[in-house]
């Protein structure tokens, strides 16, 4: 099976999904970012999605189901990187991602993430600086 690798940078947690998300592969992700946010104390998670062709209903679960756990642990969830054919088959599918913020790109969804912590600045972010978040 493979996982899904999580970046840490800075106060964000950075997943970028390369894979075709199988069932089991979803739910991995699910555990794997809910323990690095507990374990880096990250804020906020960014997802991007700009590599997935289609999200199915059972995806689209795994992201609400995501990011409302994040939220529990005090990290805002963006998902960036939607196509239009992904929106409107979650649309189509009446999935409405409750909880979930979408952005265009990461940038857009760094700028989400401050905004939501209540922070004035902009979070700058280099992304040389990139890590994985291990525990």
């Amino acid at each position: 099976m493979e996982r899904v690798p999580v970046l840490k940078i800075g106060d964000i947690l950075l997943v970028s999904i390369q894979v075709d998300m199988a069932d089991q592969t979803a739910l991995q992700l699910q555990e794997d970012l809910a323990e690095r946010i507990v374990a880096t104390g990250c804020h906020g998670v960014i997802i991007d999605i700009t590599a997935l062709d289609i999200v199915d209903s059972f995806i689209g679960r795994m992201l609400s189901s995501i990011a409302s756990i994040s939220k529990v642990l005090d990290a805002e969830t963006v998902v960036v990187g939607m196509r239009p054919a992904v929106a409107i088959t979650l649309v189509e599918l009446g999935l409405s991602l409750n909880g979930i913020r979408t952005a265009l790109n990461v940038e857009r969804g760094i700028e989400l993430i401050a905004a939501a912590r209540g922070e004035d600045d902009d979070l700058d972010i280099d992304l040389t600086d990139a890590e994985p978040a291990s525990a």
